[in-house]
């Protein structure tokens, strides 16, 4: 079985609708993927009917986005939890109304040295999604200033650049809580990604451990080799799950379905895990 436990549609930021995506999970050979997307799980039901079209089996799923005390960025990916889950979907929503906010007040910053507006960002969210930086990305590349997602995201898009505005998201360890009374399965995404900005240490990890975290995101390409073999030496010691996945955004970014896996035996274990929602077949 080849399967792929991270893929974002264009509710978040991905390029390509979630009936897309199925489509093309099938065609890059995959018998499993699961929609992750930012924050949303509001294309879930368009998945599930494509995912059973295109004989894919579907793990419906999240990306929520956290923070660390320290200012740290943490994504947890979420399998299988009820969407209506009343104490996640409340932290959810409110990080949601949150990033709205944050994107609002970056575009009145950029457009102060450059050709963009917030009609411009809005052109590129599709009904519905969660709005991010990177469909401010997408209107800056529209504009002519940079010339695709990622040299937004390395210059003027950077952490460190004076466009940046915070916005609210919980703790990790409250967010791996959440899920798993929701029913979901928390999983550590790209745990060791430091071409995307500072890591967490060795108190986040022991936190989100003890809150219940089920597994940790080992093969993805933003990870570090050194970082892949600390992430396989601490899953095996608390007895987490590993699992490789692609990050898929379309044409966002580079990444493409299926050029990380994750073992049969994981994907059993994470559906035997999962009580909120089933894996659609």
């Amino acid at each position: 079985m080849r399967i792929d436990l991270h893929a974002h549609s264009n509710i978040s930021d991905g390029t390509e609708a979630p009936a897309v995506v199925m489509a093309a999970a099938a065609a890059a050979g995959l018998d499993v993927i699961a929609l992750t997307d930012h924050d949303s799980t509001d294309g879930w039901a368009e998945a599930s009917r494509a995912a059973v079209e295109n004989g894919v089996a579907l793990v419906p799923g999240m990306e929520i986005s956290c923070r660390t005390d320290q200012g740290i960025s943490v994504h947890l990916l979420s399998y299988l939890h009820d969407p209506t889950h009343e104490g996640l979907l409340e932290e959810i929503t409110k990080a949601k109304d949150a990033r709205l906010t944050r994107a609002e007040r970056m575009v009145t910053l950029l457009a102060e040295d450059y050709p963009l507006s917030w009609d411009d960002v809005i052109h590129h969210v599709a009904p519905g999604a969660t709005l991010g930086r990177p469909h401010i990305a997408d209107a800056l590349v529209a504009a002519g200033v940079v010339s695709d997602r990622s040299e937004a995201f390395t210059s003027i898009l950077t952490s460190h650049s004076r466009y940046f505005v915070q916005h609210y998201a919980p703790e990790p360890a409250l967010a791996v809580e959440l899920v798993r009374a929701a029913g979901g399965v928390p999983v550590f995404a790209h745990p060791v990604a430091s071409a995307r900005g500072r890591v967490v240490g060795e108190r986040t990890y022991r936190d989100m451990i003890d809150a219940g975290l089920a597994g940790l995101e080992v093969d993805h390409r933003d990870n570090t080799d050194e970082g892949r073999e600390f992430l396989r030496r601490l899953a095996a010691t608390h007895g987490l799950l590993m699992t490789g996945s692609s990050d898929y955004h379309g044409t966002g970014k580079p990444n493409r379905l299926g050029e990380y896996l994750t073992a049969p035996e994981v994907f059993a274990r994470i559906e035997e895990l999962g009580t909120g929602t089933p894996v659609i077949r």
